[in-house]
Protein backbone atom coordinates (compact mmCIF):
# COMPACT_ATOMS: atom_id res chain seq x y z
CA UNK A 1 0.00 0.00 0.00
CA UNK A 2 1.53 3.56 -0.98
CA UNK A 3 1.44 6.98 1.27
CA UNK A 4 -2.21 8.82 0.67
CA UNK A 5 -2.20 10.47 -2.52
CA UNK A 6 -1.97 14.52 -1.91
CA UNK A 7 -5.38 15.91 -3.60
CA UNK A 8 -4.09 19.56 -3.15
CA UNK A 9 -0.57 19.09 -5.28
CA UNK A 10 -2.64 17.06 -7.57
CA UNK A 11 -5.03 20.74 -7.76
CA UNK A 12 -2.39 22.87 -7.74
CA UNK A 13 -0.53 20.97 -10.33
CA UNK A 14 -3.24 21.14 -12.69
CA UNK A 15 -3.94 24.78 -12.45
CA UNK A 16 -7.17 23.99 -10.54
CA UNK A 17 -7.94 26.76 -8.17
CA UNK A 18 -7.98 26.13 -4.40
CA UNK A 19 -9.54 28.31 -1.70
CA UNK A 20 -8.86 27.85 1.74
CA UNK A 21 -8.53 29.74 5.45
CA UNK A 22 -6.63 30.08 7.55
CA UNK A 23 -6.58 28.19 11.53
CA UNK A 24 -5.51 30.12 13.81
CA UNK A 25 -7.38 29.55 17.12
CA UNK A 26 -5.30 25.85 17.67
CA UNK A 27 -8.86 24.46 18.61
CA UNK A 28 -9.50 21.31 17.19
CA UNK A 29 -13.06 21.84 17.38
CA UNK A 30 -12.48 24.37 15.53
CA UNK A 31 -10.97 22.74 12.42
CA UNK A 32 -13.37 19.85 13.07
CA UNK A 33 -16.28 22.68 12.11
CA UNK A 34 -14.61 23.77 9.43
CA UNK A 35 -13.29 21.00 7.82
CA UNK A 36 -16.81 20.32 6.87
CA UNK A 37 -17.32 23.90 5.18
CA UNK A 38 -16.78 23.24 1.73
CA UNK A 39 -13.21 25.27 1.40
CA UNK A 40 -10.43 22.99 -0.87
CA UNK A 41 -7.87 23.50 1.81
CA UNK A 42 -7.39 24.11 5.72
CA UNK A 43 -4.04 25.73 6.77
CA UNK A 44 -3.01 25.56 10.43
CA UNK A 45 -0.45 28.39 11.26
CA UNK A 46 1.88 27.95 13.69
CA UNK A 47 3.81 31.27 12.66
CA UNK A 48 1.17 33.38 14.39
CA UNK A 49 -1.14 30.97 16.09
CA UNK A 50 -0.86 29.16 19.44
CA UNK A 51 0.08 26.05 17.92
CA UNK A 52 2.77 23.26 19.01
CA UNK A 53 3.01 19.60 17.63
CA UNK A 54 0.35 18.26 20.08
CA UNK A 55 -2.13 20.84 18.95
CA UNK A 56 -1.44 20.40 15.40
CA UNK A 57 -1.59 16.59 15.85
CA UNK A 58 -5.23 17.56 17.25
CA UNK A 59 -6.65 19.31 14.51
CA UNK A 60 -4.89 16.95 12.20
CA UNK A 61 -7.11 14.31 13.65
CA UNK A 62 -10.25 16.39 14.06
CA UNK A 63 -10.06 17.13 10.38
CA UNK A 64 -9.16 14.09 9.12
CA UNK A 65 -9.28 13.20 5.31
CA UNK A 66 -12.43 15.11 4.62
CA UNK A 67 -10.30 18.21 2.98
CA UNK A 68 -6.34 18.44 2.76
CA UNK A 69 -4.30 20.40 5.51
CA UNK A 70 -1.57 22.87 5.40
CA UNK A 71 1.08 23.82 8.12
CA UNK A 72 2.47 26.71 8.36
CA UNK A 73 5.78 26.31 10.85
CA UNK A 74 6.86 29.41 13.02
CA UNK A 75 9.81 29.19 10.76
CA UNK A 76 11.39 27.03 7.92
CA UNK A 77 14.00 24.54 10.10
CA UNK A 78 14.83 20.95 8.75
CA UNK A 79 13.93 19.57 12.19
CA UNK A 80 10.22 21.03 12.18
CA UNK A 81 9.81 20.04 8.69
CA UNK A 82 10.64 16.80 10.14
CA UNK A 83 8.09 16.76 12.82
CA UNK A 84 5.03 17.74 11.01
CA UNK A 85 5.14 15.35 8.04
CA UNK A 86 5.30 12.31 10.92
CA UNK A 87 2.04 13.79 11.70
CA UNK A 88 0.85 13.34 8.30
CA UNK A 89 0.53 16.19 7.11
CA UNK A 90 1.47 16.36 3.10
CA UNK A 91 1.74 20.23 2.66
CA UNK A 92 3.90 22.78 4.18
CA UNK A 93 3.98 26.63 3.56
CA UNK A 94 7.51 27.48 4.94
CA UNK A 95 7.57 31.55 5.92
CA UNK A 96 10.37 33.84 5.38
CA UNK A 97 12.31 32.22 2.69
CA UNK A 98 15.22 34.85 1.26
CA UNK A 99 17.14 32.96 -0.57
CA UNK A 100 17.78 29.58 -3.19
CA UNK A 101 20.04 28.24 -0.44
CA UNK A 102 17.35 27.97 2.38
CA UNK A 103 14.57 27.16 -0.05
CA UNK A 104 16.58 24.03 -1.35
CA UNK A 105 17.67 22.99 2.51
CA UNK A 106 13.21 22.96 2.77
CA UNK A 107 13.00 20.84 -0.61
CA UNK A 108 15.48 17.88 0.90
CA UNK A 109 13.96 18.30 4.22
CA UNK A 110 10.69 17.31 2.59
CA UNK A 111 12.31 14.43 1.47
CA UNK A 112 13.36 11.29 2.17
CA UNK A 113 17.00 9.90 0.44
CA UNK A 114 18.81 10.30 -1.60
CA UNK A 115 16.37 13.18 -2.53
CA UNK A 116 16.48 14.84 0.65
CA UNK A 117 17.05 14.20 4.38
CA UNK A 118 13.73 13.84 6.21
CA UNK A 119 14.71 11.10 8.90
CA UNK A 120 13.39 8.12 8.86
CA UNK A 121 10.88 6.58 11.32
CA UNK A 122 8.26 5.26 9.47
CA UNK A 123 7.56 2.61 11.41
CA UNK A 124 5.96 4.77 14.69
CA UNK A 125 4.74 7.15 13.15
CA UNK A 126 0.91 8.29 12.16
CA UNK A 127 2.05 9.60 8.37
CA UNK A 128 2.66 5.72 7.89
CA UNK A 129 -0.52 4.38 10.32
CA UNK A 130 2.10 3.75 12.46
CA UNK A 131 4.03 1.05 10.32
CA UNK A 132 0.76 0.05 8.69
CA UNK A 133 1.52 1.16 5.12
CA UNK A 134 4.16 -0.82 4.07
CA UNK A 135 5.20 1.24 0.62
CA UNK A 136 5.47 4.35 2.70
CA UNK A 137 9.05 5.33 2.33
CA UNK A 138 8.88 4.49 -1.23
CA UNK A 139 5.90 6.42 -2.79
CA UNK A 140 5.73 9.56 0.34
CA UNK A 141 7.97 11.53 -1.98
CA UNK A 142 5.79 12.12 -4.61
CA UNK A 143 3.06 13.51 -2.44
CA UNK A 144 5.07 15.61 -0.24
CA UNK A 145 3.75 19.62 -1.56
CA UNK A 146 6.30 22.38 -0.57
CA UNK A 147 5.16 25.98 -0.82
CA UNK A 148 7.60 28.63 0.09
CA UNK A 149 5.99 31.91 1.58
CA UNK A 150 8.23 35.09 -0.15
CA UNK A 151 6.97 38.55 1.98
CA UNK A 152 10.14 40.43 2.28
CA UNK A 153 12.31 42.38 -0.77
CA UNK A 154 15.00 40.03 -0.32
CA UNK A 155 12.49 37.39 -1.08
CA UNK A 156 11.81 39.07 -3.87
CA UNK A 157 15.18 39.30 -5.23
CA UNK A 158 15.43 35.84 -4.88
CA UNK A 159 12.13 34.58 -6.97
CA UNK A 160 13.64 33.96 -9.91
CA UNK A 161 15.78 31.34 -8.33
CA UNK A 162 13.23 30.01 -6.47
CA UNK A 163 11.17 29.59 -9.39
CA UNK A 164 13.80 27.24 -10.71
CA UNK A 165 14.31 24.82 -7.50
CA UNK A 166 12.85 21.48 -8.52
CA UNK A 167 10.93 20.24 -5.84
CA UNK A 168 8.93 24.09 -5.08
CA UNK A 169 5.12 22.79 -6.04
CA UNK A 170 3.90 26.94 -5.46
CA UNK A 171 5.57 30.08 -4.03
CA UNK A 172 3.28 32.10 -1.85
CA UNK A 173 3.43 35.88 -1.31
CA UNK A 174 3.20 37.56 1.80
CA UNK A 175 1.70 41.38 1.65
CA UNK A 176 2.05 42.46 5.50
CA UNK A 177 5.26 41.63 5.77
CA UNK A 178 6.78 42.68 2.54
CA UNK A 179 4.55 45.50 3.21
CA UNK A 180 6.58 46.14 6.17
CA UNK A 181 9.43 45.68 4.82
CA UNK A 182 8.74 48.26 2.22
CA UNK A 183 8.40 51.28 4.67
CA UNK A 184 4.46 50.35 4.61
CA UNK A 185 3.26 48.95 7.63
CA UNK A 186 0.23 48.13 8.02
CA UNK A 187 -0.89 49.21 4.13
CA UNK A 188 -0.24 46.02 1.84
CA UNK A 189 -2.87 48.43 -0.24
CA UNK A 190 -0.23 50.88 -1.29
CA UNK A 191 0.39 51.23 -4.59
CA UNK A 192 3.90 50.40 -4.36
CA UNK A 193 3.74 47.63 -2.04
CA UNK A 194 0.50 46.30 -4.75
CA UNK A 195 2.55 46.59 -7.99
CA UNK A 196 5.22 43.89 -6.23
CA UNK A 197 2.69 41.50 -5.56
CA UNK A 198 1.18 41.48 -8.63
CA UNK A 199 4.38 41.40 -10.65
CA UNK A 200 5.65 38.56 -8.45
CA UNK A 201 2.49 36.96 -8.89
CA UNK A 202 2.75 37.16 -12.53
CA UNK A 203 6.33 35.90 -12.33
CA UNK A 204 5.26 32.73 -10.57
CA UNK A 205 2.15 31.80 -12.34
CA UNK A 206 4.53 32.47 -16.16
CA UNK A 207 6.64 29.93 -14.62
CA UNK A 208 4.45 27.25 -14.33
CA UNK A 209 4.76 26.86 -10.63
CA UNK A 210 1.51 27.73 -8.78
CA UNK A 211 1.18 30.97 -6.81
CA UNK A 212 -0.25 31.74 -3.80
CA UNK A 213 -1.42 34.68 -1.34
CA UNK A 214 -4.04 35.72 1.44
CA UNK A 215 -6.98 38.40 1.40
CA UNK A 216 -9.69 38.99 3.04
CA UNK A 217 -11.48 40.90 0.50
CA UNK A 218 -13.67 39.77 -1.89
CA UNK A 219 -13.02 41.60 -4.70
CA UNK A 220 -9.39 41.22 -4.52
CA UNK A 221 -9.41 37.43 -4.20
CA UNK A 222 -11.53 37.24 -7.76
CA UNK A 223 -8.29 39.25 -8.93
CA UNK A 224 -6.13 37.45 -8.04
CA UNK A 225 -7.84 34.40 -9.46
CA UNK A 226 -8.24 36.23 -12.53
CA UNK A 227 -4.53 36.71 -12.68
CA UNK A 228 -4.27 32.72 -12.33
CA UNK A 229 -3.48 32.26 -8.93
CA UNK A 230 -4.65 28.88 -7.94
CA UNK A 231 -3.91 28.87 -4.01
CA UNK A 232 -5.76 31.28 -3.17
CA UNK A 233 -6.54 32.05 0.83
CA UNK A 234 -9.98 34.16 1.43
CA UNK A 235 -10.20 34.22 5.32
CA UNK A 236 -9.53 32.71 8.57
CA UNK A 237 -10.79 31.46 11.60
CA UNK A 238 -10.30 34.24 13.53
CA UNK A 239 -11.96 37.00 10.95
CA UNK A 240 -15.27 34.51 10.85
CA UNK A 241 -15.45 34.47 14.72
CA UNK A 242 -15.27 38.25 15.23
CA UNK A 243 -16.98 39.58 12.42
CA UNK A 244 -20.26 37.00 12.82
CA UNK A 245 -19.80 37.87 16.70
CA UNK A 246 -19.72 41.87 16.23
CA UNK A 247 -22.77 41.43 13.39
CA UNK A 248 -24.86 39.43 16.48
CA UNK A 249 -24.13 41.77 18.74
CA UNK A 250 -25.07 44.75 16.95
CA UNK A 251 -28.12 43.37 15.80
CA UNK A 252 -28.97 42.36 19.10
CA UNK A 253 -29.06 45.68 20.06
CA UNK A 254 -32.27 45.73 17.58
CA UNK A 255 -34.49 42.75 18.99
Amino acid sequence: MPAPKNPLKAALAAKQVQTGIWLNLASAPAAELLAGAGFDWLLIDAEHGPNSIPTMLAQVQAIGARVPVVVRPPMGETWMIKQILDLGVQTILVPMIEDAGHAAEMVRAMHYAPKGNRGVASAVVRASDYGRIKDYMASANDETCLILQVESRAGLRALPDLLALDGVDAVFVGPSDLAADMGHPGNPAAPEVQAAVDAALAAIVASGKAAGILTFDAKAAARYRAMGVTFLGIGGDVGLLASAAAALAQAARSF
